[in-house]
């Protein structure tokens, strides 16, 4: 198969995923999916599943460092995570956001957060949120080199200026959104994320854009899907967002697992003679 015909979920590359490779898909109308990770164990599973593209997502805030949001998370914090996924990968592009803090303050802030995630960690992206705002930060770090992956829609870095989690996009909102979405495009943005977005702007959103969006909460017609993984294998406990749906109960068998070793270490049946060295 050539490059421009090898899909990117099923595919057999021999290299990573690349920026072509997304907007290629985009061209021949090809859905894909899109998982977070932090960690070395999901990354090689995912990787090794086929899911082309792997976001070290600062919802590791509320996912692996149990803050209650996304907010605390710092820059610190982000790169080792990053650099293990980089490490346990080989074919997904891998993508990392830019915490809380680490860009608001302007081009160079950005440029500088972006500079050392990308020379720490290894990863081939990074992403971080806004609209309007952020575009020039946006075209000051593709200037550079750097492959930016934007988030519009709901952000959760701003979830008390927003006043909670809150869809987006309705009513007067969605032409701001489709403003934004368009002009992060022309800035040099290479995907954008539409986060808990009405599904007739995400759609109108996806037809006007040449580059890929990548919903989550943001309805069908989108190029991409991404879920945070812990949602999406079962590990979390307690409502959901209804934009998730479960493919596991990883949570249930974990805690099997974890009832069953307990059981034999209470009974003296682990560790069994072929468990044990002479």
């Amino acid at each position: 198969m050539t490059h421009e015909t090898v899909p990117l979920y099923g595919g057999k590359l021999s290299r990573r995923v690349s920026i072509r490779d997304l907007r290629t898909a985009k061209e021949r109308g090809e859905r894909w999916p899109m998982l977070t990770s932090y960690d070395m164990y999901t990354a090689e599973i995912f990787d090794a599943a086929g899911i082309p593209v792997l976001l070290v997502g600062d919802s590791a805030g509320n996912n692996v460092y149990a803050h209650a949001d996304t907010v605390p998370v710092t820059v610190d914090e982000m790169i080792p995570l990053a650099r293990a996924v980089v490490r346990s990968t080989s074919r997904a592009l891998v993508v990392c956001d830019l915490p809380f803090g680490s860009y608001q303050q302007g081009p160079e802030q950005a440029l500088e957060t972006s500079i050392r995630i990308m020379k720490e960690t290894g990863v081939q992206a990074v992403k971080f949120e806004g609209g309007l705002p952020v575009v020039e930060s946006v075209r000051r770090i593709v200037e550079a080199g750097i492959p930016v992956m934007a988030h519009v829609g709901f952000t959760p870095q701003s979830v008390n200026a927003l006043g909670g989690y809150r869809v987006q996009g309705r009513g007067a909102d969605a032409d701001r959104l489709i403003e934004s979405a368009l002009a992060l495009e022309e800035a040099g943005a290479f995907a954008v994320v539409l986060e808990m977005v009405t599904p007739q702007v995400a759609a109108e959103v996806t037809k006007r854009l040449s580059i890929p969006t990548i919903g989550i909460g943001a309805g069908p017609d989108v190029d991409a899907q991404v879920l945070v993984w812990q949602d999406m294998a079962g590990l979390r406990e307690g409502p959901l967002p209804r934009f998730v749906k479960q493919y596991g109960d990883l949570r249930g068998a974990l805690t099997d697992a974890t009832k069953a070793f307990a059981d034999d270490v209470v009974s003296g049946s682990f560790p069994a003679e072929e468990h044990t060295y002479h």
